[in-house]
């Protein structure tokens, strides 16, 4: 039976499961009006973003709160909602405090072409929690490049939720009747004002010595940003898309490896380099003496802990963790040295210079040295990697539908082996750092449904986990935005068994589709991948918890505890391909 013929019978079997429903739209009443709820609020920014000129952001504020968002859920209550806060304070550059006016663009050139002095003349600012280029113009304005319609979905949200919890705290900090705002404590400022002791120490540590000042700033005045939008093209998106993998094959090209096969690998920008070249347990000594002397406690904790024998991680995810945390503190000329002996061991890193702000390694299988590998990689044959071609590209996971941009266009240019995603999500049944292997992921940007035999199960998983459980067979579903769902929402999912929400599965199913096929991809179908001619996998691990409204990596960032799960699917990823070119030892 010929693939084409498998595929049509995987359709049909999907059209006659409940899962077709999801390509639908809700019937009840409550269910619509949930719908329309978060509908209402995309349509009305991206209808308003269309004028030419600035629109106050408090325009939006009015269907922000009436979507009910299950991100913000005190958004449309004078209490504060200090998690929503903490998530807009971590996704929004510093500068955003004393800005008046946000103007989104696709690149420098657009800017230019609309009257902006050139970005060189900018000072260049950034966020702890979202990769995104943002320039200040020290006047008041910020400009921030956008790569995909995703960003405008995650951008105006966040600004509203952050615009509308300023100025709930002007009003309570000016009634609390606190004499001294700018010296008072978390807990003298929790007791007066409401809040956890803890989100408000969470504040504190992010602003740092600057958070009295901040509170005394938002006392004195409220908060009323101006947004602006210059283009956004799906031709200017493309064009973004296209210059960013330029920079890639041109680093290929130069090292002779455009030719070769590749395994494409979505995840972040530290695990595959590390479980590959060996560099930070070369320094381990000196990272070891970095946490005792510089360290967070948690850090010097578990660092004794292993001295003890008590610890219950692994020793190497200790070792990436306090190197991750030891690189943001060196100096320029040791990031170099650190970063060129990882390029000696093989990996090949490319920075991004593009709106696109994703970092990518290339990693040459055959220059690698297996004596170098994260021992849970092992056993490898030399022999056989060292006669290998493949190549794998590793890029830093992007945001929603920039996925599904990247990899159309690098399908477009190198012949892929497998296809392999590493991401985050919100989890409805499990916990933070649990690892889900999805079987089905249902796209909400093309309405389709993909029923996938997924490359990974959780035998590949368990082996490496040490705090968290490993779930497969699971369900995701890629939303638009993360502030872009509601509690009702995520209950029409659930009630489909869909406990997996994320943002880039689906836009990859999307490309990989038309990898395989000779259509684009289709919207409002079900779509059976069971026979595939690439490898594809797909693995997320759990970040926050909407259902307890807890206070997790969205809001906190990932701890060393969220390297587990992190590290434990890498491994599984690393293995994976290891397997797929015949070079596993005995």
């Amino acid at each position: 039976m010929g693939r084409m013929a498998l595929h049509e019978m995987g359709r049909e079997a999907i059209a006659q499961s409940p899962l077709s429903r999801l390509n639908q739209a809700p019937q009840g009443a409550d269910d619509a009006a949930l719908v329309d709820a978060v509908e209402v609020y995309h349509r009305t920014y991206t209808t308003i973003l269309r004028s030419s000129g600035e629109t106050q952001l408090r325009v939006f504020e009015h269907s922000h709160k009436a979507m009910g968002s299950s991100l913000h859920p005190l958004a449309g209550s004078a209490e504060i909602d200090l998690g929503a806060f903490l998530y807009a304070i971590r996704r929004l550059p510093d500068a955003i405090i004393s800005a008046r006016s946000i103007v989104m663009g696709q690149s420098a050139e657009v800017f230019a072409q609309r009257g902006f002095r050139p970005f060189t003349e900018w000072a260049e600012v950034s966020a702890p929690g979202r990769r995104r280029r943002w320039y200040d113009d020290g006047d008041g304005t910020l400009a921030v490049l956008i790569a995909s319609a995703s960003d405008v979905d995650d951008l105006i949200p966040t600004m509203v939720a952050l615009q509308i919890e300023w100025k709930k705290l002007t009003v309570i900090l000016r009634g609390a009747g606190i004499e001294r705002i700018g010296q008072s404590t978390p807990a003298e400022i929790a007791a007066a004002c409401g809040g956890l002791e803890d989100d408000w120490s969470q504040l504190r540590e992010i602003w740092g010595v600057a958070f009295g000042s901040r509170l005394e700033e938002i006392a004195e005045r409220s908060m009323e940003l101006r947004v602006r939008m210059l283009g956004g093209t799906q031709v200017g998106y493309a064009r973004v898309t296209r210059r960013w993998w330029q920079q890639v094959t041109g680093l290929m090209r130069s090292e002779s490896l455009l030719d070769r096969p590749v395994y494409f690998v979505s995840s972040n920008s530290h695990a595959i380099a590390n479980l590959l070249t060996g560099v930070a347990p070369r320094h381990a000594e000196d990272l070891a003496a970095a946490v005792e002397r510089e360290g967070s406690s948690e850090l010097r904790e578990e660092l004794q802990r292993f001295r003890d024998g008590t610890a219950q991680g692994h020793w190497n995810n200790f070792l990436y963790y306090a190197a991750r945390e030891r690189l943001r503190l060196l100096p320029e000329t040791e990031r170099i040295a650190l970063r060129r002996e990882e390029r000696e061991a093989g990996a090949l890193g490319v920075n991004s210079r593009t709106a696109l702000d994703v970092a990518a390694q290339v990693v040459p299988l055959d220059r690698l040295t297996p004596s170098h590998f994260d021992e849970r990689v092992l056993p490898v044959d030399a022999v056989a990697l060292a006669a290998s071609r493949a190549v794998i590209v590793n890029i830093d996971y992007p945001l929603g539908l920039a996925a599904y941009n990247i990899l159309r266009e690098v399908a477009e240019t190198v012949d892929l082996r497998g296809v392999y995603v590493l991401g985050k999500a919100a989890t409805l049944n499990a916990d933070v750092g649990d690892v889900m292997i999805s079987s089905v992921i249902h796209d909400e940007h093309s309405r389709s449904t993909y029923w996938l035999d997924n490359a990974f199960s959780v035998s590949d998983i368990a082996p490496y986990l040490r705090f968290g459980s490993g779930l497969d067979n699971q369900r995701a579903v890629s939303v638009k935005g993360t502030f872009l769902q509601n509690r009702g929402y995520l209950d029409f999912y659930y009630r489909e068994a869909f406990t997996v929400v994320e943002m880039e599965a689906g836009p990859y199913c999307n490309a990989v589709y038309e990898m395989t096929q000779p259509s684009r991809y289709p919207t409002g179908e079900p779509i059976s991948f069971s026979k595939l001619p690439i490898d594809f996998g797909v693995i997320h691990y759990g970040s926050d918890t909407p259902y307890t409204q807890a206070r997790t990596l969205g809001a906190r960032g990932l701890s060393y505890f969220g390297m587990d799960s992190t590290y434990a699917a890498s491994v599984a990823i690393v293995r994976r391909i290891v397997a797929r070119e015949g070079a596993t030892g005995q």
